[in-house]
Order: structure tokens, then C-alpha cells, then sequence
């Protein structure tokens, strides 16, 4: 294990906690810095975690404002405009990973990594709770000889409101970018207006009401399958759990249509449950996507390279943690494809 810690800029926000319980599950010794504006909110997360210091970020200064401390790795948990974070990453040779950008900002930091290829790790963890969807996607994907739609609908509890960070992100995103980016009969397509509205079925069989959303999953898994139909859709509702009066959840259902391995035709139909919501699910991915680029996992450390986290995680360790912590990966449907 690498004796530096780890900096985590906002990390006192809910999903740099969720971050900091499941990595501690993990690795209960790894060092860390929560990075923020707020000093003293930053040293009390700090103190509740152990073996944690809270520092106070300038973004303004090349080195943060951290001197000649030395970090094994930075994660970003907010939208870095300045790509300060990215830039220190670099300047240190350490891995970066930002969760919090768009699918229509990801120029600066690919025009970043290009400059320096060859400097630091850099993982794009804009995907949809920072892998969880593509990762499962294409864990199901394995059934297929070849995948002809996936269409993902993601159910955030209206409870769920995962922190103001999260919540300013989300206005920003939605104001920036209302069309929803998607793959339609292999064309890259915007979905606006009454042809973003959809419908689809809840884990409890529910309708639910919702839009299409821009998330780089599209892209990442239409790289990843060749599926020339993929669609990301999104609605804020009441959980299957909570419909059963029990506490919220965060549900995403992966639906996907193609070709089995001996040419059937072949349509399933899964869905990734977390009981706690978006935040811990989040905060898992981001923890096993740090032990991948560090080599907490017993493996090399990544090198250098521009990453979605699809490419660093395996479906295989990701489920059987979602599994360990409460979460289901479960199957509704396998049927033929018409």
C-alpha cells in the first residue's frame, strides 16, 4: 500500500463519506486528506474517520495550497471547472478521477490528458454512480453473441437528495444540456422534447414517468457492445421499496435485446438495487475504482491512460461487493427477442 494518502477534494460531502466507509471496509489503514473549503467541516469528518487530516484546498494554487505534500491519488467529488485537481494529478504523476462532469465537458480534460499521455492515470467517472450501470450492463452483456439494443432506466428515490453538492450538479446539468445524448439504429442522436418522454417499469412492475438523460454511458457502451440502439433515461419517483413501506432504495434497470451465443434471439431484463440509495452505490464504485489504480487489489497499479471505469473494474469483484454490502443484482426477465 502506498504510505500516502489519498486526497479526496470534498470529501466531506455524502458521497466522499459513503467513499471514505466503503473504502475503510476495505482497507481500514489507508491514509487520507478530506480537501474542501471549510476547514473546520473538513477536520470533523476527518476526526470521525481516524487516520484522516482535513486541509483547506485552493484551487487558485498550483499545488493546491498542499505545498510539497505528497498524495498517492485525487478524487474529485464536485465539478472542478479550473481543473485544478486534474492539474495537480498530473504535475504529481498520480491517478485523477472526477465524477462529476457532463458528457458535453469532457473536452478540457481530455485536451489535458492529450498534452500529458504519458503523466498519471486519469479515469472519466461520469457514468451513471461512477460504473455501476456500465458494469453491470456488460455483465449481462456475457449472455449475448451480439447486443442490438440496451435501453437503462435509472429510479432516484425522492427522498434520495444525496447532499447539496449533488443536488447543484444536477441543476447544472440539466440546465447546461436538456436534450439526452443517445445511439439510435447506430446514429449518435439528441432526444428532446416529447421524444425524450418515456415510460418504463420499476423492479414492483410500477410505471414510472421519465426523460431521457445525457450520461456517458452511451458512449462508453456503444464502444464497448458495437449496440446500435442505447438510450439512458432517468426518473425522480417514490422506490419499489418505499411503494412496500419500507425504507428507500436506488434502482436501475439494465434492459437489453440482441443475439444469444448460438444466434437466438434473446431479450433480459435486470436491475442493480442498492437499499441505502445513490450515495453508498456511488461510493463503492468510486472505492474499487481507487484500489484499482493503486493496486490495493494485489494487482499492478493502472498506468498511465485515459479510462472510463467500465475498463478498471470487474463485473465479477463489483457485484459480489454490491452483494456484501446489501445490494442485488438481480434478474426479472430472460425471453425471446421478437
Amino acid at each position: 500500500m502506498s504510505p500516502n494518502p489519498v486526497l479526496l477534494m470534498g470529501g466531506s460531502g455524502a458521497i466522499g463519506q459513503r467513499t471514505i466507509e466503503a473504502l475503510r471496509a476495505a482497507h481500514p489503514d489507508i491514509p487520507l486528506l478530506i480537501g474542501g473549503r471549510d476547514l473546520a467541516k473538513a477536520q470533523r469528518v476527518a476526526e470521525n474517520v481516524g487516520g484522516a487530516q482535513g486541509v483547506v484546498i485552493d484551487p487558485s494554487a498550483n499545488d493546491l495550497g498542499l505545498g510539497d505534500r505528497s498524495v498517492s491519488a485525487v478524487v474529485v467529488f464536485y465539478m472542478d471547472h479550473a481543473l485544478a485537481g486534474l492539474r495537480f494529478a498530473q504535475a504529481r504523476g498520480v491517478p485523477h478521477l472526477s465524477i462529476s462532469s457532463g458528457v458535453f465537458e469532457i473536452a478540457p480534460e481530455i485536451a489535458f490528458y492529450m498534452h500529458k499521455p504519458d503523466s498519471a492515470p486519469i479515469v472519466l467517472g461520469y457514468e451513471w454512480l461512477v460504473g455501476a450501470t456500465t458494469v453491470s450492463t456488460l455483465s449481462a452483456a456475457k449472455a449475448f453473441g451480439r447486443v442490438h439494443d440496451i435501453c437503462i432506466s435509472a429510479l432516484v428515490d425522492e427522498q434520495d437528495t444525496g447532499g447539496p453538492t449533488v443536488a447543484a450538479d444536477f441543476e447544472h446539468l440539466n440546465n447546461m444540456l436538456p436534450a439526452a445524448l443517445t445511439r439510435r439504429d447506430g446514429v449518435f442522436v439528441w432526444r428532446e422534447g416529447d421524444d425524450a418522454k418515456v415510460r418504463f417499469r420499476a423492479v414492483d412492475g410500477t410505471q414510472i414517468d421519465a426523460s431521457g438523460f445525457s450520461s456517458i454511458d452511451v458512449v462508453g457502451l456503444a464502444a464497448a457492445t458495437g449496440a446500435s440502439n442505447i438510450q439512458f433515461n432517468m426518473a425522480t419517483a417514490v422506490s419499489s421499496t418505499r411503494r412496500q413501506e419500507l425504507p428507500m432504495s436506488t434502482e436501475i434497470i439494465i434492459e437489453l435485446a440482441g443475439e444469444g451465443l448460438k444466434g437466438e434471439p434473446l431479450r433480459t431484463r435486470h436491475a442493480v438495487i442498492h437499499p441505502a440509495g445513490a450515495a453508498p452505490l456511488t461510493g463503492l464504485s468510486v472505492s474499487m475504482i481507487l484500489e484499482r489504480l493503486l493496486g490495493l487489489d494485489g494487482q499492478p497499479a493502472t498506468p498511465p491512460g485515459l479510462y472510463f471505469p467500465y475498463q478498471l473494474l470487474s463485473a465479477d469483484a463489483y457485484l459480489k461487493r454490491l452483494l456484501q454490502e446489501g445490494g442485488e443484482w438481480r434478474c426479472l426477465e430472460v425471453e425471446p427477442y421478437n
